[in-house]
């Protein structure tokens, strides 16, 4: 890409993040082997979790024709995988500290 090339909104977006992560000081430290086996174990466990809450919901969904009840069970699950996604970040995050 030459100098005077508009750049992508995701450059864009990469270039704020590392502004944001030098304003906040956040180090790049490398991992340790112990601890990318422990994130990508978390990993595995958070897919595991999404997909037997999508084949729950699946099988729940085909068994429902209300579309109150549709719409319940979709903020259901949608809820579920915003918990699910929020623990394995909080996690990740304790392991990348070192506790």
């Amino acid at each position: 890409m030459t100098k005077n090339a508009p750049k992508s909104a995701v450059e864009l977006v990469m270039e704020r993040l590392k502004q944001q992560d030098v304003t906040a000081d956040v180090g790049t430290s490398a991992l340790t082997e112990d601890q990318k086996e422990a994130i990508a174990a978390v990993r595995r466990d958070y897919e595991a979790n999404v997909a037997e809450a999508e084949i729950l919901y699946r099988s729940k969904l085909a068994a429902v024709v209300d579309l109150e009840a549709r719409q319940e069970l979709e903020a259901n699950y949608r809820r579920d995988l915003g918990q699910s996604a929020s623990l394995r970040d909080r996690k990740i995050g304790t392991i990348r500290k070192g506790s």
